[in-house]
């Protein structure tokens, strides 16, 4: 399993390390790897890394996707001792490379620590632990009442992997989404093959090169490449197809997989509202507001993406976001360790055309050198401007003033369902009138998106947000088919007279009698 990985790493060091022991091995291959992740700054140096992954230009990915298959097909993953060792093996890939992964997080988009341990390891892990703790339990069949047709009969629910899965990642979140679903895809049983995004380089190089290491390779892939060779990937027959990214993409990942009629989960984006009533305390709010509209650089799917207020609450609000801004990151955020950066130059040039709708209340300072937007505050914006057009995925925070909080539910009505919502009040009433006359996949009553720390909780979009959902069970659930199964004795024949031909009367009303749901209670 890992001769593949020690053919490149003699390549790479230029000495044989196949007499090692297995634990100098480890620590070598680290250390080549901390090398690489120092040294990754052109193009050219990237496309060396994909040696010890798969890709799909040209269709060399047809002999690994057989390898997979074959495996699955052979019944390799449905015991439950192998799902746990690869389970196992997915815990300690995310303890031995903690430092790692931190590094290349804040490579790639310039996370903290504690950013990077918040909101992808720390998650990660707690989902494998939850996952070992219940797997026994998710994968027991289920039994289910029976009428007097099937009173004899044994009746349950079967959760079978669905076979081959693709899970497609996105890069503002490289680890989490793309190791929780993966958790859920083990848990179920499946065979997968993992795209992590091309774009957050750092982290799809551990990925590629280490995590192979802790999987079995005869059931899990690497695949790398740009949207080229995943559309290559795409034209393949899966059994299931995850996706996270955005509506645009995602219609192109469901059209892909109608032509197989492979079933679909969609994790998509969109604009986010953020109500907050009149009667709250400024303060209070910008503190929340701001800790998770500027996390990760305001690059999060789940991120409030504009805020609904009155013109008296607006500005009440403003002076509360720059407390907190500069309690939060200093008086020249540029320079606070705890900002992140904007993952490339086209994202950034994008989001410097966005500085130029309403008008600057706070921030505004750019400089793509570094890829560093300002945490930033918009007033004065027109619903009709590019700014709330689009989903901003960046630091930039629009506020735009309603009369009420009927005038806030039909615009947030008129528009796409969201992934989230937000609403803040010190009334009760406002909280759940908002929940009850809107829609969208997840909902935060004065607070942010805290529920994703919740595996209890699922994570999923809603129309144009996305369709299916995730996180804790509702993962194994997502990758497992919930087979039918009625299982029935051989003998006892002449209880199924009533069923067979020639009918009459009588054998129509015992027939409705005993197919009804309370028939099972009188015997």
């Amino acid at each position: 399993m890992r001769a593949g990985w020690l053919r490149w790493l003699d390549n790479k060091t230029g000495r044989l390390v196949r007499g090692q022991t297995s634990d100098q091995q480890e620590k070598a291959e680290r250390t080549v790897l901390e090398q690489e992740l120092k040294g990754l700054t052109t193009e050219k140096e990237h496309k060396l890394s994909i040696n010890t992954a798969h890709s799909c230009r040209a269709g060399p990915c047809e002999a690994p996707l057989h390898t997979l298959r074959e495996a699955f097909n052979a019944g390799r993953t449905r015991p439950a001792e192998f799902r746990t060792a690869q389970l196992q093996g997915l815990g300690r890939f995310l303890k031995d490379n903690k430092q790692l992964l931190q590094d290349a997080l804040a490579k790639d988009v310039g996370k903290s620590a504690f950013e990077s341990d918040m909101s992808e390891i720390i998650l990660c892990q707690n989902e494998v632990d939850l996952a070992l703790k219940n797997l026994q339990t998710w994968m027991k069949d289920e039994s289910v009442s029976t009428n007097f047709l099937t009173k004899f009969s044994s009746a349950f629910i079967r959760k079978e992997p669905f076979g081959l899965v693709l899970i497609i990642a996105p890069w503002n979140y490289p680890l989490n989404l793309m190791i929780m679903p993966l958790v859920g895809a083990i848990a179920a049983g499946n065979c997968v093959v993992l795209k992590p995004s091309e774009m957050s380089k750092n982290t799809e190089k551990v990925l590629a090169e280490l995590l192979p290491q802790y999987l079995d390779q005869s059931c899990f892939a690497v695949v790398l490449g740009g949207p080229e060779e995943t559309g290559q990937l795409l034209k393949h027959k899966f059994d299931y197809i995850f996706f996270t990214g955005s509506p645009r993409v995602g219609k192109i990942v469901m059209a892909a997989a109608a032509k197989h009629l492979t079933p679909i989960t969609l994790e998509l984006g969109g604009k986010n509202p953020c109500y907050v009533d009149d009667s709250c305390d400024p303060q209070t709010v910008a503190n929340r507001v701001a800790w998770f509209r500027y996390f990760n650089a305001g690059q999060t799917c789940v991120a409030p993406d504009y805020v609904l207020c009155s013109q008296e609450m607006q500005e009440r609000l403003v002076p509360a976001l720059q407390n907190a801004i500069t309690r939060f990151y200093g008086d020249n955020p540029q320079t606070s360790p705890n900002l992140g950066r904007i993952i490339n130059q086209k994202h950034f040039e994008r989001l410097q055309g966005l500085l130029g709708c309403g008008r600057v209340a706070i921030g505004g300072q750019s400089d793509e050198g570094e890829r560093y937007i300002a945490p930033t505050v918009l007033v004065d914006v027109q619903e009709t401007e590019p700014v709330m057009q689009e989903e901003i995925f960046g630091p930039i925070l629009p506020l735009v003033t309603v009369r009420s909080l009927d005038e806030a539910v039909n615009f947030i009505n008129q528009r796409e369902k969201p992934l989230a919502l937000y609403a803040f009040s010190n009334n009760s009433q406002v909280v759940t009138q908002m929940l009850e006359r809107t829609s969208s996949g997840s909902f935060g009553g004065n607070d942010g998106f805290l529920y994703l720390t919740l595996p209890a909780l699922p994570l999923g979009g809603v129309g144009n947000s996305g369709m299916g959902r995730y996180h804790g069970k509702f993962s194994f659930d997502t990758f497992s088919h919930q087979r039918a199964c009625l299982l029935r004795s051989p003998g006892m024949e002449k209880l199924n007279d009533l069923r067979y031909p020639p009918y009459g009367t009588w054998d129509q009303q015992l027939i409705s009698w005993a197919m009804g749901s309370q028939s099972c209670t009188l015997l």
